[in-house]
């Protein structure tokens, strides 16, 4: 039976991507009988091959786009599927109270949050709230609010289009010292180390 075989690249530059990208599978399996999702996707390939060949403006933008959704639409597939999906961070975000305190702390980083502030929110008891988040997540709350802001700040600072101290008052810190602690307990390097080096030399090993 005749194989058709398409190549591609995708980079993943948000945090949470990063975050997501270490726990995924080498290969992503889709079986055409299995998804339902597989008669549209193939539709999606055969308009990205037709917009290679045919050359029109706006093409690689199409194809760009394109490309993106076939990704995410296949790592949904191996989030509903998988039962490898379901434990950890991600099995994390599924939990009704646990997954909300996730998505609050994405979407909001710069709050000043507390265990005591996150339970107000969820409506747990503080001492379940911790518990559950750490189980869930594996590490305690605040030690992923930490880390959460050291991700957004390392990608501001290699975007330079961030100061150091900006970044510490952004995110609540009393100094810039004390930022520049944090980040490097965290990240592994100082906050000036990332503008020096590489991306990838900067960036903590997984």
């Amino acid at each position: 039976m005749p194989t058709t075989l398409i190549c591609g690249a995708v980079r993943f530059d948000h945090p949470a991507a990063r975050n997501l990208v270490q726990i995924l599978p080498h290969t992503i399996l889709l079986q055409a009988s299995d998804s339902p999702q597989m008669d549209w996707m193939q539709s999606t390939l055969r308009l990205m091959a037709a917009e290679a060949r045919e050359l029109r403006p706006g093409g690689e933008a199409v194809i760009t786009r394109l490309g993106d959704i076939l990704v995410i639409q296949a790592i949904r597939s191996w989030l509903e599927t998988d039962p490898a999906a379901r434990s950890g961070w991600l099995g994390a975000f599924q939990d009704r109270q646990i997954g909300r305190a996730i998505t609050l702390i994405h979407r909001e980083p710069s709050r000043p949050w507390t265990v005591a502030s996150l339970e107000q929110e969820l409506a747990m008891s503080r001492s379940a709230f911790a518990a559950r988040f750490t189980e869930l997540v594996g590490e305690p709350v605040m030690h992923y609010v930490a880390g959460w802001r050291m991700q957004l700040a390392l990608s501001s600072l290699r975007d330079e289009s961030a100061r150091v101290g900006e970044l510490a008052n952004h995110f609540g810190y009393r100094s810039e010292a004390a930022f520049a602690r944090a980040f490097k307990r965290i990240i592994g390097v100082p906050p000036g180390a990332v503008r020096r080096r590489p991306v990838a030399e900067a960036m903590p090993s997984a």
